[in-house]
């Protein structure tokens, strides 16, 4: 009974063993200037990416009957629309008649949010310090706000990359968190719901990012005067983040 019982032990270590033997991990270490390079070739080759400005936030939206003019309303007096301030430049509009008041038609504005390059000497980079990915985002856009006027604005986001190993769909994901957005071109009175609306549009807009799909690191391969293939597949992927450099490892099982 003694010999059973160590034999079936035996057996056990020997399977245990095997099985760790074919378990294996492959580790990349991509660099800051990997993603400078990554990004300088989306730029050039494709067109800068753009998303609509998140106006449909609760606490941003705009109800137009808050906004609505109706005749009864109308001061005698004439009305002033002031456009933000553009650069150094303020610019007025006189709106002298009730006419013009209410058969004034906006101009088109297209109110999105375009990622840049770079804006104002920052340029849209991934840096690993500390244990962290920072990634500051330049940008430009535009916004028209009711009874403004369309204001162009350019400026840069200062965010963090907080990773996550989504275990249902196998992927390894990243989810952009804005701490501050600094604006250039506008006046104050407009910054802060500017970058109240770029924060949100970025929270909306970008996240998750989708780093790695684990199912497409999967292989096979062949084994020459065999006659077969040895299949890689993809088990898991674990991170480290030093300066500097970015660490993936990614566990492979070997499967006939």
């Amino acid at each position: 009974m003694t010999k059973k019982f160590l034999r079936l032990v035996f057996l056990v270590l020997i399977s245990a063993t095997l099985a760790k033997a074919q378990t294996a991990e492959v580790s990349v270490a991509l660099s800051e200037q990997f993603f400078d390079a990554l990004l300088d070739a989306i730029f050039k080759n494709f067109n800068a990416p753009e998303f609509p400005l998140a106006k449909n936030n609760s606490d941003f939206k705009i109800q137009d009957s808050a906004f609505r003019i109706r005749r009864e309303q109308l001061p005698a007096s004439s009305f002033r629309k002031t456009n933000f301030t553009v650069g150094n430049e303020t610019r007025f509009e006189i709106l002298n008649t009730e006419s013009e008041v209410l058969n004034s038609k906006p101009a088109v504005c297209n109110e999105t949010i375009r990622l840049r390059r770079e804006v104002n000497d920052v340029k849209t980079a991934v840096r690993f310090r500390d244990g962290k990915i920072h990634a500051p985002i330049a940008f430009s856009g535009s916004y028209n706000p009711p009874l403004v006027g369309c204001i162009d604005f350019q400026g840069w986001a200062e965010t963090h990359i907080d990773l996550e190993y989504d275990r249902q769909n196998r992927k390894l994901v990243g989810r952009v968190r804005v701490l501050s957005v600094n604006l250039g071109g506008v006046t104050n009175l407009a910054s802060g719901v500017l970058s109240r609306l770029v924060q949100s549009s970025i929270d909306k807009k970008i996240n998750p990012v989708e780093i790695i799909q684990i199912d497409k690191l999967s292989f096979a391969v062949p084994i020459q005067n065999a006659g077969g293939s040895l299949k890689m597949r993809a088990s898991g992927v674990r991170h480290e983040i030093n300066n500097g450099v970015f660490n993936v490892h990614i566990a492979y099982e070997f499967l006939k």
